[in-house]
């Protein structure tokens, strides 16, 4: 009888599944799955440009407007009185709407000039201004 108790303890039936294997039959087929269908889906036909693209226009020049301590106003080396740079301005903004204008006025300028002159900016609707401090390189230089 001793025989017997030690056989039928070895001898238990399983009350779990193991599902390891399992789990890595399903890993597995899903690896092969991604794997061959991943070409099918990366499968496009892209009709790619074969010219270049036009190159950028080169950036137009500024225009310069100096404004001299005792009044006298240059636009681009030209001596102008108030009104004909007014004149001056709409015909620049007119030609380019894109019109740049960059304005240098001498340290000891009156402040009312410069007022002036940015006024008649406005008026001519030349929206790209600069305020150089110091006179521009490449404004003339015999003024």
């Amino acid at each position: 009888m001793a025989l017997r108790r030690f056989a039928k303890s070895h001898h238990h039936t399983m009350h779990e599944l193991n599902i390891t294997p399992l789990l890595d039959l399903a890993f597995v087929l899903l690896v092969i799955f991604i794997i061959t269908t991943a070409p099918m889906v990366n499968d496009l036909d892209l009709n790619l440009p074969t010219h270049q693209a036009p190159a950028k226009a080169p950036p137009k020049k500024p225009n310069y407007l100096i404004v001299e301590a005792d009044g006298r106003i240059y636009l681009n080396g030209e001596r102008l009185e108030l009104p004909a740079l007014y004149r001056e301005l709409v015909r620049l903004k007119h030609e380019d709407p894109e019109a740049s204008v960059v304005v240098h006025g001498d340290g000891a300028v009156v402040y009312q000039n410069m007022v002036s002159v940015l006024d008649a900016l406005q008026r001519a609707d030349v929206t790209k201004v600069g305020l150089a401090t110091q006179r521009p390189s490449a404004a003339p230089a015999s003024l």
